[in-house]
């Protein structure tokens, strides 16, 4: 038979009447003859309830504990889904991380996913059962220990099942009905995709858009894993077909510009005055490197002289204090003048794997942006995307404007 995984998120399972609506749509495909494994998530806010409780716990905990407090909110789920499918007459058990198992590196809070043993999965399918699987969590296979993916790795989980047990695709419900060309709460007029390249949803996905975790993209991308995203909320009798992350080569119409994109979370930093010497990059990047902070857009400018060069780049806005700081320290080996820094940016970005083959399609949106008065603060471009740093005042102006430059607007 053929095999299918699905996948739902917490807003999909927040409470029983919802959990019972996840039962039917799991009937549905079960009776068009799929054997069925379901990865859930914790129900809704009920993450953030155990992190609180961790917090409260103690001001600095033992990550392993904590895995152990915040895993279990998908263990609750997997069994009410399990007992409410048993209850309508379609065989079910619930399935944790290390029942499987799902073994992961040893990074608590954040560990990936090196293996998965389907075999205990597929013997259940041979019985009829449907597997409901704890999303979000592993097994650490030298400790024995619980393990979690990080935050949205239930959508990481699924991916990973779906390749496990060579299933024919793997369907994400969510809160939204698929991939739109920009965030709808922004232009109305935005369109839902019927289908987008994994490269396309990887950089949509790591630039602002919230749809699916980007570790759940790379898995889908590297073992070729059919992938809709979906609506739990559609009437199960009549699902909407959704948005099909696909190959690039299985989009017959490939338009320049798929969609745009755009992230809050960003702080400039600037150095001015930076010694222009070699080795200074190193100086200045190194120690965020160490501190995991990541940096994203460059930008130097050397000066007239050629002796110093102003340096601006970007930064997690929830880790901009902690780079500011981290440079003032290392400001004498460095040897910058002084520091600058500003939160209240925006970081706008343009995606289409057409990009490839047609020039000019940056050039466009800066004429555009500049006939807005809207004034870039750095660039920095890709094969398949490119992204300007503007004033967050501008936000919803920049993405509208792009949004209509590319002809994204549905009507």
């Amino acid at each position: 038979m053929p095999r299918l995984v699905m996948k739902f998120g917490g807003t999909s399972v927040a409470n029983m009447d919802r959990i019972r609506n996840v039962a039917r749509h799991v009937a549905r495909e079960r009776a068009a003859g799929f054997d069925v494994a379901v990865v859930v998530s914790a129900m809704s806010g009920k993450t953030n309830e155990l992190v609180g409780w961790c917090q409260d716990a103690a001001k600095i905990f033992d990550p392993r504990e904590y895995d152990v407090v915040v895993s279990s909110g998908e263990q609750v789920t997997a069994g009410l889904l399990a007992m409410t499918l048993v209850g309508q007459g379609i065989p079910a058990r619930s399935w944790l991380g290390w029942q499987i198992p799902i073994l992961t590196t040893s990074a608590h809070g954040s560990a990936r996913i090196d293996e998965i043993d389907g075999t205990s999965l597929v013997d259940g399918f041979s019985r009829g059962e449907v597997a409901v699987i704890a999303g979000f969590q592993g097994l650490d296979p030298e400790t024995r220990s619980v393990t979690t993916l990080g935050r949205g790795g239930s959508d990481t989980s699924a991916v990973a099942i779906a390749a496990a047990v060579k299933a024919d695709r793997c369907d994400i419900y969510t809160d939204v009905d698929g991939v739109y060309t920009t965030d709808p709460r922004i232009v109305p007029k935005a369109r839902r995709l019927d289908r987008i390249a994994f490269e396309e949803m990887l950089e949509m996905a790591s630039l602002g858009a919230k749809v699916l975790q980007v570790r759940s993209v790379e898995l889908a991308m590297t073992h070729k894993v059919k992938t809709f995203v979906r609506s739990s909320f559609d009437d199960p009798d009549f699902p909407q077909p959704g948005t099909l992350m696909c190959d690039e080569e299985d989009i017959v119409e490939q338009p320049i510009v798929t969609g745009i994109a755009f992230a809050r979370d960003e702080a400039q930093i600037t150095l001015k005055r930076v010694a222009d010497r070699p080795g200074v990059a190193a100086a200045v990047f190194m120690p965020l490197a160490e501190a995991n902070i990541n940096v994203d857009m460059i930008v130097q400018v050397a000066s007239d002289d050629g002796r110093t060069t102003d340096m601006t780049f970007t930064v997690p806005g929830v880790e901009f204090e902690r780079a500011k700081a981290i440079l003032i320290k290392a400001q004498s080996e460095i040897a910058f003048e002084s520091l600058h820094g500003a939160s209240d940016v925006v970081k706008i970005s343009a995606i289409g794997v057409g990009m490839r083959s047609h020039a000019g399609v940056a050039a466009r949106a800066f004429r555009a942006l500049a006939d807005k008065g809207i004034n870039i603060r750095a660039i920095t471009t890709s094969e398949i995307k490119f992204s300007v740093l503007i004033d967050s005042a501008y936000t919803e102006l920049a993405v509208r404007t792009l949004h209509s430059l590319y002809g994204l607007d549905q009507g």
